[in-house]
């Protein structure tokens, strides 16, 4: 059974971060694609739990009305749960996060660390982040979640970055930076190994080796965007698996046989 997907809502962002394997690729191009059909496949098939990441190569909050319009969509469905990720830098209003609040969706903000190390390849954000972080947590009583991206400098100022993130007592998703700037599987796994003895981690089951968890290709977190599905975010740049219209009862079929431990797209 499918458990998870990823939809990019958009394909246009304000920022090109240094890293971002969707610039690399040249892969952020915009391009309509039918969500509410893509959801409307996932209400049929959705009998238990069930997760929608509306993430991609697009920043969400470009276009909360749309982002609104899906979860509302989706809200008669009790098995369907929902997370988001931004950038931290489009102001929203305290009735958007209200909004975001009462769906229950779990907001994480990109926040790679401490100014020095977030700066370096996230455009000079870090005020303005932070800024929003605390315009969050003011409108919450919560902060959100974080999700920061593990590189050679994070390796190199390891507890350095424990450390800024210790004050929040959030769950973090660090994630394993890849392409032209990338690190190893095992670079990755040294690090999550300590900082999760420090931090609130959050690591996926059978999902990515880039959040600590195991590939989920072919099996979980298919990737929705420019039309297309892809085995997950990371194989853009491999031949897609299908039309985005395509229903989840045809995707469950897919059979991928690999070590799940390594990325999918590593071992090819």
């Amino acid at each position: 059974m499918i458990d998870r997907i990823c939809i990019s809502i958009n394909n246009k962002c304000n920022l090109k971060c240094t890293y971002c394997h969707f610039h690399e690729k040249d892969f952020v191009k915009n391009e309509d694609m039918d969500v509410i059909k893509i959801l409307t496949n996932v209400k049929e098939y959705a009998k238990r739990t069930f997760k929608i990441g509306f993430v991609g190569n697009g920043e969400p909050f470009l276009d909360f009305k749309l982002l609104r319009k899906y979860l509302e969509y989706i809200e008669d469905n009790e098995f369907i749960k929902t997370y988001t990720i931004t950038n931290g830098t489009i102001p929203i209003t305290p009735k958007d996060i209200e909004f975001l609040e009462e769906h229950r969706v779990n907001v994480g903000f990109s926040l790679d660390g401490y100014k020095d190390l977030h700066n370096v390849n996230r455009c000079n954000t870090f005020d303005v982040v932070m800024e929003n972080i605390e315009k969050y947590k003011t409108f919450t009583g919560h902060y959100p979640t974080f999700n920061a991206t593990v590189g050679k400098k994070t390796l190199e100022n390891l507890h350095r970055v424990i450390d800024f993130f210790k004050p929040f007592g959030a769950k973090i998703t660090f994630s394993r930076m890849i392409g032209f700037k990338g690190i190893t599987l095992e670079e990755y796994r040294m690090f999550i190994n300590e900082a999760e003895k420090h931090l609130q981690i959050r690591k996926g089951l059978l999902d990515c080796t880039m959040y600590g968890g195991k590939c989920g290709a072919g099996k979980n977190n298919y990737f929705f965007t420019n039309k297309k599905v892809y085995y997950c975010g990371n194989c853009i740049d491999l031949s897609p698996v299908d039309d985005s219209s395509v229903s989840l009862f045809e995707l469950e079929k897919i059979s991928l046989n690999f070590n799940r431990d390594y990325c999918y797209k590593e071992s090819l």
